[in-house]
């Protein structure tokens, strides 16, 4: 698919794929300031911008899920004594790379047990959670989200933190939300998150280590100073928290 201008006096698009082409005003695209049809930023970076937000929106309509994933909380609460042992521990580090491991207490319930398939099917790397996910049973892992969701859930239910946003986080609320919180259970609350955790998650998409279309796709373009900017935005959030061991 590409994006092309359909004249030079013409502020409209055409969005060409196999299956169509389709003109679309640029007033029509969502999310997207006055300032974005500044003369001074170059027709190549509109495309680009432009691409990626339809691209989102579209992937964010056909993956989405109707409902969160369904669990025993109760079984997944004595199930979860092996995870607390890194993710229950504030503070606690992944040994290389360095970095804090997530946060799990109000995350989606759906978005865990995709992630835990993720682990257990090789498109997610890490060595301890792919040895965890391995035994695991689907049950199993929709217990774990069960529980892990429901902790802390008020902090994201009560919508987290009022913000206007930032414009380097503009291409990512069609799934993350406004203010980090998902506006689907397939996709993960950032609000909240460790800094360093989604560091090291947002490289992995660029490096193709962990293996998602969506994320590729709109992490590939991203430089180190772009990334920097994005997860201190969401890690200041309201959200997220440390399912700490009582």
């Amino acid at each position: 698919m590409m994006l092309a201008r359909a004249s030079a006096d013409s502020r409209n698009y055409v969005w060409n794929s196999r299956a169509s082409v389709t003109t679309i005003a640029a007033s029509d695209f969502p999310a997207v300031r006055p300032g974005w049809l500044n003369p001074e930023i170059t027709l190549v970076t509109k495309m680009k911008i432009a691409a990626s937000i339809l691209t989102l929106s579209i992937a964010c309509a056909f993956l989405a899920s109707p409902a969160a994933a369904q669990g025993d909380a109760e079984r997944g609460a004595k199930l979860a004594y092996t995870c607390q042992g890194c993710h229950g521990i504030e503070g606690y580090r992944n040994a290389y790379p360095s970095y804090r491991v997530p946060k799990l207490g109000g995350q989606k319930a759906a978005y865990l047990v995709a992630a835990l398939q993720g682990y257990r099917d090789g498109t997610r790397e890490h060595p301890t959670m792919q040895a965890q996910a391995a035994s695991m049973s689907d049950e199993d892992m929709q217990d774990l989200a069960a529980y892990f969701s429901g902790i802390a859930n008020d902090t994201v239910a009560a919508g987290g933190s009022d913000t206007e946003g930032i414009e380097a986080a503009q291409t990512c609320i069609a799934c993350h939300g406004q203010n980090g919180i998902a506006v689907s259970p397939t996709w993960p609350t950032l609000a909240g998150q460790h800094q360093d955790y989604l560091e090291h998650a947002l490289n992995q998409y660029r490096d193709g280590t962990r293996k998602n279309p969506v994320m590729a796709q709109m992490a590939a373009p991203l430089s180190d100073a772009d990334v920097a900017v994005l997860v201190r935005y969401y890690a200041r959030l309201k959200g997220l928290e440390t399912t700490v061991v009582e």
